[in-house]
């Protein structure tokens, strides 16, 4: 077992062994959660677990660490849970310090940490112990529990994080997820992490078989607004058959023709909007200018490969019509509809 985990490995984490120490440092709420929780289920599957102790670091006195981490008369171990470790009072965390230098077998901790400056001294000690369990190890104790171990959860604030995310949600829950589901998830459910771990297993629950974009445009097509946007990303991208067959299963399935015109519109409106940016602006600078959540900008960013400013304008000038279209002025906003995904994608190729 690796005492100090990749960034990424937090999404998904490796079934967890017991070490005496772990420490779960960064500031994604719900993967810091997830993973105390899963460490406590494998204390208690190592029968460590008799005693539970979870207390907030600002809440500790001093002294208090070693009566929590006593040994019981009943036997089986404790698992003491220690979160925001950083806001523990200077003779705490010199405790807690101490404590991971040389903590008892029989007592498992776990804090939470958010990273940064304040706690360092605690931060830096753990990794410091994590580093030199994992070099005392050798070829005949290979498969001895360490002493101390770091989860890395830091923020998850790209698109292509997200993507990543959704995709081993699924893997999680034993199902399998194409591309173009994971999007289409991100499209309906939004950015958070709970929601999203949270619809990955309730599609595997109600799914047999692999998830498409399919499955999860069927799943949620009350969501008008997000069928709307996955013909507007299709069409922006260039893929006029899906697009197509998203408009019409849209328009099949009762959505208003407003509310799709209004998703091309908007997706087209970004294109210009990001694509005029001044290089080197972050997603987050430009998310609060334009408004719109980083991960959009990060996809629209990738959805301005073979765009050009002339293109841009013809869809603008597309869309336009189309809005006058469907709101009256054609006898048919189906068809308004179409064409205006049609020109998009002409657009797009340069036609």
């Amino acid at each position: 077992m690796l005492p100090v985990m990749a960034a990424r490995t937090a999404v998904t984490p490796p079934a967890l062994g017991v070490v005496p120490v772990t420490l779960v440092v960064g500031e994604e709420e719900f993967l810091a959660d997830r993973s105390v929780r899963d460490l406590i289920t494998a204390a208690r599957e190592a029968g460590l677990g008799g005693d539970l102790h979870d207390l907030d670091g600002a809440a500790l006195s001093p002294g208090e660490l070693a009566s929590l981490t006593s040994p019981s008369l009943f036997g089986g171990g404790c698992v003491v849970v220690i979160r925001a470790a950083q806001n523990a009072s200077k003779d705490v965390t010199a405790e807690l310090t101490r404590y991971t230098q040389n903590p008892p077998p029989d007592a498992i901790l776990i804090l939470t940490h958010a990273g940064g400056a304040k706690g360092k001294e605690l931060l830096a000690a753990v990794k410091d112990a994590a580093r030199k369990d994992a070099a005392g190890k050798d070829a005949a104790n290979k498969d001895r529990a360490g002493g101390a171990r770091v989860i890395e959860c830091p923020k998850i604030t790209r698109f292509g994080e997200r993507l990543d995310f959704v995709r081993a949600e699924f893997r999680r829950a034993g199902t399998r997820a194409d591309d173009g589901a994971a999007r289409a998830l991100l499209d309906a459910v939004g950015s958070d992490l709970r929601e999203l771990a949270a619809a990955c297993d309730q599609l595997a629950a109600d799914t047999e078989g692999g998830i498409d974009e399919a499955v999860v445009a069927r799943y949620y097509r009350g969501r008008a607004e997000a069928t709307g946007f996955t013909v507007a990303d299709r069409a922006v991208e260039g893929h006029l058959a899906q697009a197509l067959e998203q408009l019409r299963w849209a328009l099949a399935t009762g959505v208003s023709p407003v509310l799709i015109c209004s998703a091309l519109a908007q997706g087209v409106r970004l294109l210009g909007r990001v694509g005029s940016a001044p290089r080197g602006v972050s997603s987050a600078a430009l998310a609060a200018e334009v408004g719109a959540p980083p991960w959009k900008i990060d996809r629209v960013r990738q959805q301005l490969r073979g765009w050009h400013p002339d293109g841009i304008a013809r869809a603008l000038h597309a869309v336009a019509e189309a809005d006058a279209q469907v709101k009256g002025e054609a006898a048919s906003a189906a068809y308004a509809l179409e064409r205006a995904v049609r020109r998009i994608v002409a657009s797009r190729a340069g036609s």
